[in-house]
């Protein structure tokens, strides 16, 4: 029997006219290339968004076309998200740092037509722009005297020129909710990076469901502050979930520094901000050498690499509560959260009033978690079996983007592989133990040790090379680079640095290398690098 409810569709587009009908006047503060801050509100941003949908209608681009941004956290950026997913088409977040090899394969899988870029990626874009195959217009992100010379003399576009020619409303098209509206890549463990699309359905539930109260607990009481990029997974539903609860934003561009953060935080009144734990180490370096605080701050979301236990109690002496979230790039990316609050009377120093706050937390509302042994057996959720963590929900990848279906190797019978070790509680409560594969998390960024160890051995000198993490009080994990030399040759450490830096990017460089005779391999060939890690601990 079938219900008495109206079907309507859930579509990115609701959320934005939402915003403009019931929050129009709230605030979005931004900071632009310039460093100047910049201030619209949902109303604006519908209307301008409105102008840009119209502009690609013109362009003649077909529904479900991919366009492709290079773009920091700002209000243009945010006006792209609703114009290009709302109009129908597919919005595809690029990371700009990437190395320029990545980009380019990236954009071309994904058949990107337009790119729209930031003012200071217009270099960047110019070197590889005979390399994109199917991009037809380069759009740059800001006015037009704020336009670079060099954009004008490749004969990119002015974004401000191009949606001034157009009406500030628009027909939204009823879309099919399961359509694909944004486009993120990940690199994983292999070399070449993969796509997931997010639906529109998979993207608003995703949005609601972080607005619970404990998860983001976003209201519009509530100003936002997303520090993690907006080409970071579509910078973790903040920009779908703030405007469809109307919370202020404050999106802080290209400048992460942790004078700028601070600054916004306590000048804009941020009640809430969400990044990886490089950036927070920074900020709370920053208050302590200035003897600051962040008042206004109640809450700090902290995710893409594990959260420090330190971390966490430094932010409880500033009075601010952590969030600390899991998830990837095809969790839409959150699928746990682990709420910690101030504790009610201080810890003893260095000593968590709970050991769930080193965990990953319990599942959001739709994600489903499990355990599976080697021999694929589901192991108990008793909070001491370890097994390798899948998880399914209306916000998990099944397949990844333009490669087929037998490669999306990581979805095993409705349920994704994470790639993860973990142990699962009785009451949900999900702890992170391991990692499956050697993927290197650098600061909250992935680093591929088989990309780095194939740009080694492109080296004429290498016969071997085996890259692994080292644990880093900054950035998390640095890696760290093996390498066995061909018989005769005797090239430097920072011969083999340097040649590394043409072939990957900057961040990507290993912190040492440690040349040796040979490498420790199981039976079947494979170089066994937890042995290799033991080398460095010891």
């Amino acid at each position: 029997m079938r219900s008495t409810m109206m079907d309507q569709p859930l579509l990115i587009s609701s959320i934005i006219r939402h915003a403009a009908a019931c929050h129009g006047s709230t605030e979005i503060v931004s900071r632009v290339s310039d460093g100047a801050l910049h201030r619209t509100n949902y109303a604006e941003v519908y209307e301008r968004s409105s102008k840009l949908a119209n502009a690609l209608a013109s362009w003649r681009l077909q529904r479900g076309d991919r366009v492709g941004t290079l773009g920091w956290n700002d209000h243009r950026h945010l006006e792209i998200y609703y114009g290009v997913s709302g109009a129908g088409f597919v919005c595809h977040t690029i990371n700009p740092r990437l190395f320029p090899d990545q980009i380019v394969y990236i954009v071309n899988h994904a058949s990107d037509r337009l790119l729209f870029v930031d003012p200071s990626f217009v270099g960047l874009v110019a070197v590889v722009r005979q390399h994109l195959q199917s991009v037809e217009r380069v759009i740059v992100m800001c006015s037009a005297s704020a336009m670079p010379p060099e954009a004008i003399a490749e004969g990119f576009e002015c974004y401000e020129e191009v949606i001034a020619a157009h009406k500030s409303t628009f027909d939204w098209p009823r879309l099919d909710e399961n359509d694909a509206a944004g486009l993120c890549y990940t690199s994983g463990t292999t070399g070449d990076p993969k796509g997931v699309l997010y639906s529109h359905r998979s993207t608003v539930l995703h949005a609601l469901a972080v607005c619970a109260p404990d998860v983001f607990n976003l209201g519009e009481r509530t100003t936002v502050m997303p520090v993690v990029p907006m080409f970071h997974v579509n910078g973790w539903g903040l920009p779908h979930a703030a405007p469809m609860v109307g919370a202020r934003l404050v999106l802080p561009g290209q400048r992460l520094d942790a004078a700028s953060l601070y600054q916004l935080i306590t000048t804009e009144k941020v009640t809430f901000t969400a990044g990886v734990p490089t950036v927070w180490g920074s900020l709370l370096d920053w208050i302590d050498d200035n003897k600051g605080e962040i008042a206004p701050l109640e809450r700090v979301a902290i995710g893409g690499a594990a959260c420090p236990q330190i971390m966490a109690e430094r932010f409880h002496k500033q009075g601010v509560d952590v969030v600390h979230a899991w998830g990837m790039t095809e969790t839409s990316p959150v699928g746990l959260a682990n709420r910690c609050p101030v504790p009610a009377s201080p810890a003893p120093e260095g000593i968590m009033s709970s050991n769930r706050r080193l965990k990953q937390g319990k599942p959001l509302f739709g994600v489903e978690t499990r355990l599976l042994s080697e021999d694929d057996r589901v192991l108990p959720h008793d909070g001491t079996t370890s097994g390798r963590l899948q998880v399914r929900g209306p916000w998990v990848a099944s397949s990844y983007f333009n490669l087929p279906l037998d490669s999306a190797d990581r979805a095993n019978d409705g349920w994704f592989e994470t790639g993860d070790i973990a142990t699962i509680e009785a009451a949900g409560t999900v702890e992170i133990v391991d990692r499956a594969k050697d993927v290197i998390k650098s600061g909250g960024e992935w680093i591929s040790s088989v990309t780095l160890e194939n740009a080694a051995m492109s080296h004429p000198d290498v016969y071997e090379a085996a890259a692994v993490a080292r644990d880093d009080e900054r950035w998390g994990e640095r890696p760290v680079l093996f390498v066995v030399l061909r018989p005769g040759t005797a090239p430097s450490k920072e011969g083999l640095l340097s040649h590394l830096g043409t072939r990957v990017a900057r961040w990507w460089v290993p912190d040492d290398i440690h040349f040796v005779d040979d490498l420790p391999h199981t039976a079947t060939g494979k170089v066994v690098k937890a042995t290799l890690r033991r080398r460095l601990r010891q």
